[in-house]
């Protein structure tokens, strides 16, 4: 592109300019045809009519082609021809108003007066009779400012619709900030809302918790569940902040891939999650490769996530039943992962306590709802439901999640 002329580039418009271009060189072709008519009827024909016809021919071109990307220059070249052929009168008239239309006031002004001057001159010349010189004369100084004024309203609409765009878009985009203002107000509600509710709840359950765990006179096992709770509380209470921290930032997507102030789970926390389940009574089974602590840590952490809902699903839906844990790292060039429960069928055998709290979990399914966004989020594919007579949820992400 950087050989092409100026000029060509500036010949590129858009359709509809390229119409009204050549709207106005019909109508400066039609006024053209009318003038040499009259003139041909009046034997006024001094030159050859072959040179009459071809300057006309050449001016609608040039009209055409070079009215907006050289206004002035054209009206200068074309003030001229039209004096001389009647054929390119229209052109003349034409360039005049493009001038008008895409240059300013002044300099509509001073291509218009010299057109007018010339064509005072030339009738004063040409015409012997003062009475027939001031109504020629007359006649074209009103074409002359029809055609100045014409121009000069056509380029105020142009700028008020600009004017008009301008504030349109002015105003969008103070729309845009005030949405962003009221979410983020909204956002900050919401954050302010749950610390002050679920941090209250989550510091008194760990508070309790802990003092059950050294309380004198408890059982092992008693101890060690409520160790298990004052842990999960705590984990709860990192977790709520970060989720604060999301809601109170611009850019939540940042703070979920990781840039948050602690660090995001990996595959190389999964044992601990594991470990954590058996202490709380559940009975997992892991099947696990051994380098799985050196994949990335976004893999890693999307990995966690769906282990980590997948034990949960189990431990409400199917308590006191096994769960197998299985990763494989070489499956389609990514990693799958798949946790598997049998179904709810001997929960009635269960404890009367273990019995009662697993009934009292909610569930309304959000959690594979979530985990089905995290999954397609990364490019990868989620699959869970009923098999046979258990529950499978199979998730597998590519290496570049």
């Amino acid at each position: 592109m950087s050989g092409v002329p100026g000029w060509v580039r500036g010949l590129r418009r858009p359709r509809r300019a390229w119409v009204v271009d050549g709207a106005l060189g019909t109508a400066a072709l039609a006024v053209g045809l009318v003038l040499l008519a009259a003139t041909i009827a009046d034997d006024d024909v001094d030159g050859g009519l072959t040179l009459i016809c071809a300057t006309g021919a050449a001016s609608i071109a040039a009209l055409v082609l070079f009215r907006r990307l050289a206004p002035v220059g054209l009206a200068l070249v074309l003030i001229p021809a039209g004096l001389l052929s009647p054929a390119a009168a229209g052109a003349s008239a034409a360039a005049l108003f493009s001038v008008a239309a895409f240059r300013g006031a002044r300099t509509a002004a001073l291509v218009t007066g010299l057109h007018t001057g010339l064509v005072l001159v030339l009738f004063r010349i040409a015409t012997d009779s003062w009475s027939e010189y001031w109504q020629a004369s007359a006649s074209f100084l009103f074409l002359d400012l029809v055609t100045l004024t014409s121009g000069m309203l056509v380029r105020s609409q142009r700028a008020l619709v600009g004017s008009l765009e301008d504030r349109a878009r002015q105003a969008e985009a103070e729309q845009r900030l005030r949405v962003e203002e009221a979410r983020h107000l909204e956002r900050e509600r919401i954050a302010r809302e749950m610390h002050d509710v679920l941090a209250h709840r989550l510091s008194l359950l760990a508070v309790h918790a802990g003092a059950l765990e050294f309380r004198t006179g408890s059982s092992a096992e008693e101890a060690l569940a409520a160790g298990v709770i004052r842990q999960s509380a705590h984990d709860a209470m990192e977790d709520l902040r970060d989720v604060i921290r999301m809601l109170r930032t611009d850019n939540a997507s940042t703070a979920a891939d990781g840039d948050a102030d602690r660090p995001q789970p990996t595959l190389a926390d999964l044992p601990a999650l594991i470990e954590q389940s058996r202490r709380a009574g559940a009975r997992v089974a892991y099947e696990g490769a051994d380098d799985v602590g050196d994949l990335g840590a976004r893999i890693g952490r999307h990995a966690y996530r769906i282990v980590q809902e997948g034990l949960t699903n189990a431990r409400k839906h199917a308590p006191g039943e096994p769960v197998r844990v299985r990763l494989d790292v070489t499956l389609e060039s990514g990693l799958a992962v798949e946790i598997v429960n049998p179904l709810r069928h001997g929960a009635s055998d269960l404890p009367a306590p273990e019995r009662t709290a697993a009934a009292g979990l909610p569930g309304a399914g959000a959690g594979l709802i979530g985990l089905r966004e995290r999954v397609a989020l990364v490019g990868g594919r989620l699959e869970h439901g009923q098999d046979a007579d258990r529950f499978r949820l199979w998730a597998w992400l590519p290496w570049t999640a």
